[in-house]
């Protein structure tokens, strides 16, 4: 296994792992879908290179940000199961998933955590033209069937995306 390096034009580390969890589809790239992992950075990584597993993100953040490519953008990944968001189901379609190592409810996201999502998120915010209207969390768009994001940690992540991207907040 490769130690990850850190690449110049970004402040914090970002490496691969792909993940076999994936569809054959292009994928819409058209929001972001925040998850929590419940579970560690590396612990996370085993579960999503593991095939029976049948799941995986995009993008993995570590608490020290750190973050690992588990699927490239350009395909789907599979982190939402069934869902629904603007008016269409399967998520997995077209948002890019997005998690959180650990679990929101029992400690919050990371100052870390927050600035390599804005590194991560920065580079695709004008490109795929993404805006906070089309950012969701697992919860939202599987309600009753999931719990991810914490409800207080949703709104500080939201109110830190429009302070930073200039959008208002809702």
């Amino acid at each position: 296994m490769e130690p990850p390096v850190a690449s110049p034009r970004m402040a914090f580390t970002e490496f691969e792992r792909l993940s076999p969890n994936h569809g054959p589809e292009t994928h819409e790239r058209l929001g972001v879908l925040f998850h929590h992992s419940q579970m560690g950075f590396e612990e996370t990584i085993t579960r999503m290179l593991d095939p029976a597993s049948q799941v995986s993100y995009h993008c993995l953040i570590a608490g020290d940000g750190t973050r690992c490519t588990l699927v490239r953008d350009t395909v789907v990944a599979w982190h939402a199961g069934k869902s629904e968001f603007l008016g269409r189901s399967r998520c997995n379609d077209f948002m890019l998933g997005l998690a959180f190592a650990g679990d929101t409810y029992q400690s919050p996201i990371t100052e870390s955590q927050m600035d390599s999502l804005l590194e991560w998120l920065g580079a695709r915010w004008a490109p795929l033209s993404l805006s906070l209207d089309r950012l969701s969390d697992h919860r939202q768009v599987a309600p009753g069937r999931k719990r991810d994001l914490n409800p207080a940690q949703w709104d500080r992540l939201i109110r830190t995306l429009a302070a930073h991207f200039g959008t208002p907040a809702r």
